[in-house]
């Protein structure tokens, strides 16, 4: 009979009087992959946070290889072979790739000197235990995020991982890059690791994980053999209710054409992009990491200067490298990383919003602050913003309802063309629903929408056609009826 390599009993966290976790019970066998699902909110990272020893439960009983502990703390679960890899990685940049694998096994031999080949000769065997070659030299700043992310499952190799807990590993990776992932998590599984995978997209986790373990409002309300979910299951236990994704809405035959890209270039970045958007149009661009898909979203938007082309919006010319004068034609940006590009963290929520509103509601050097912030608030509620306080900071909200934010800023201004640059990434399947809603009401109001996104169910969700980019090219146009997502993936691929 095998022992449980970590089992939660009854176990409960509470903070301020709100129930992060209530009585939540699980096992995680050796070898085992266990998927752990859930919206923002669920009790995810707070049992994640309880698993590391970094906050202590309020009532339960949490046992390591059937040894019940008593006060569980950082050191004790690292002893155990507990690490984390959270989503930044927590790697040093400046370090080599051996500096940073062999980091916390050197602490453990206790030593002031530093030994060059006992560092290069942990980081090889790490490296080569999952059939991965990445230069040891190589500074870790200088990697993809793909290899930083492989880094940092050695550095736990290296110390004796029994247990690895993997928060949204696949967030920030391509689809080839995922399909790697999920191959060193099998040999993980065959070597006796056990993984505990926490994930927002639904496919690859019910691919890897032979148990799911799934969190509402911090109790479990599901759990069982990955055999015995879909994704349409597993979304409806997440959420409590059913999310169906319906292929957009058709296009108007007679729409008007709205944009006109001409022959965009940028040495390095892309070549001889030339595209149409028309009203009510949603339009995807996807590809693979490098292929150019985010360069092209920051030069429709003016973050990126080409040295040539056009660009024109109901028939005038756009100044390219202009931001401003982008923003002024009628063209909004909402970036891939919200947090450091689209977001004032430690702004409230209602300042977000209306910092782009701050023109039209002054006169004679005086600011309307009530006709601004009740502007905000309609858009908060137009948008379903899930904020028990607008006026606090923005950074306490989830990752869905912070998009949705950034989204209000921009819809405030009323824009002719938005462009989305991966408008899914890091929510949950619940706010990717709503998100996806969105695009189509905006759809259905007449604007062009442009979905910058790897992320293939959400291109064929919610685009009506999809340009293919590849080396900074634009190889194929695609009417999104007319491919799977099987088929999709192997032409960004191929």
């Amino acid at each position: 009979m095998t022992t449980d390599l970590v089992t939660f009993d009854h176990v409960t966290k509470t903070y301020s009087g709100i129930t992060a976790l209530d009585s939540v019970g699980f096992s995680i066998a050796a070898g085992e992959a266990v998927c752990l699902a859930g919206e923002n909110g669920s009790g995810k990272s707070t049992l994640i946070k309880i698993l590391a020893g970094v906050e202590q439960p309020d009532r339960g009983v949490i046992s390591i290889a059937g040894q019940p502990q008593d006060a569980l703390n950082p050191r004790l679960s690292a002893a155990a072979g507990i690490k984390v890899i959270f989503q930044d990685f927590s790697l040093f940049p400046n370090l080599s790739v051996a500096e940073n694998i062999a980091f916390s096994a050197e602490l453990g031999h206790g030593t002031r000197l530093v030994h060059r080949a006992r560092i290069a000769d942990t980081a090889r065997a790490t490296l080569a235990r999952i059939g991965v070659d990445i230069p040891l030299t190589a500074a870790v700043e200088t990697l993809s995020v793909a290899h930083k992310q492989l880094v940092a499952i050695c550095r736990a190799l290296a110390t004796e991982a029994r247990l690895i807990i993997m928060d949204e590993p696949t967030t920030a990776l391509t689809e080839r890059e995922v399909r790697v992932l999920l191959d060193i998590i099998r040999r993980l599984k065959a070597d006796g690791v056990a993984v505990l995978f926490v994930s927002h997209k639904l496919a690859e986790v019910l691919e890897v994980c032979e148990k799911v373990i799934v969190l509402r409002n911090g109790q479990k309300v599901a759990e069982g053999p990955a055999a015995d979910f879909d994704a349409a299951s597993l979304t409806r236990h997440m959420t409590g209710r059913d999310v169906a994704e319906a292929p957009p809405a058709p296009l108007r035959a007679d729409a008007p054409e709205l944009m006109r890209v001409e022959g965009l270039n940028k040495a390095g970045a892309f070549e001889d992009v030339s595209f149409t958007l028309h009203a009510g149009e949603v339009l995807g661009v996807s590809g693979l990491l490098g292929s150019g898909r985010t360069a092209l979203a920051k030069a429709l938007f003016g973050l990126v200067a080409p040295e040539r082309g056009r660009i024109t919006l109901d028939g005038r010319s756009v100044p390219l490298g202009d931001p401003l004068a982008a923003a002024g034609a009628g063209i909004g940006y909402v970036p891939e990383d919200r947090l450091t590009e689209g977001l004032f963290l430690t702004q409230s929520i209602l300042q977000n919003i209306s910092v782009g509103r701050l023109d039209a509601h002054g006169a004679s050097g005086i600011l309307d602050i009530g006709g601004l912030l009740a502007e905000a608030r309609d858009w908060l509620k137009r948008l379903s913003v899930k904020a028990p306080d607008p006026d606090a900071p923005v950074r306490s909200l989830s990752g869905g309802n912070q998009q949705r934010v950034v989204l209000a800023r921009w819809m405030a201004r009323s824009p002719r063309v938005l462009v989305l640059n991966g408008p899914s990434v890091g929510v949950d399947v619940g706010s990717k629903a709503e998100i996806h809603g969105i695009i189509a009401g905006l759809s259905a109001q007449g604007l062009g929408v442009i979905v910058i996104s790897d992320d293939l169910p959400e291109v064929l969700a919610t685009c009506h056609r999809i340009l293919v980019m590849k080396a900074g090219r634009l190889i194929e146009d695609i009417p999104s009826g007319q491919v799977s997502g099987t088929d999709l993936a192997h032409r960004l691929a191929s």
